[in-house]
């Protein structure tokens, strides 16, 4: 049986009193669930968490229906792009800091996606290089972006 992301998404909501609507997008090998509902700030949570939250329970369970299942992306009203758009900028200063004065910058810690993001973005920059260091006591990482060493 192949695994149906849209219809998974769909009973968790609705098993946890969301009223909502859910559309798919493929993003090259990726899919990426958009929701859209009245209580969509519920629904992100706190930095986003509950939102991680559902996105991963919904990858989990594709997976174990069918371990070729592309990953799921989940995105509510747009929150993901806005953060996205807000964590690059971010990393963009920070990277110009580090070119401006020469000292390493520590970015605040974030998740394995928010980490990727900051290095995919940063890679091609001849002046930087990122590094992600633990954090004690959480699954997050702190990034340092420091001169690059040529």
């Amino acid at each position: 049986m192949h695994a149906q992301p849209k219809i998974i998404a769909e009973k968790i909501l609705g098993a946890l009193g969301f009223a909502a609507t859910v559309t798919e997008q493929k993003i090259g090998d990726d899919l990426m669930l958009d929701v859209q509902t009245e209580e969509s700030g519920r629904l992100i949570g706190r930095q986003g968490q509950t939102l991680a939250d559902l996105q991963y329970l919904v990858n989990r369970i594709l997976f174990q229906q069918d371990q070729s299942a592309p990953k799921v992306m989940i995105d509510v009203g747009g929150y993901r792009a806005q953060a996205r758009e807000a964590l690059l900028k971010i990393a963009l200063e920070a990277a110009e800091k580090v070119k401006r004065w020469g000292d390493a910058v520590e970015l605040e810690p974030l998740n394995a996606y928010d980490r990727r993001l900051v290095h995919h973005a940063l890679r091609d920059n001849p002046d930087v290089e990122t590094q992600s260091v633990e954090v004690d006591g959480t699954d997050k990482k702190v990034l340092i972006l420091r001169p690059k060493r040529h």
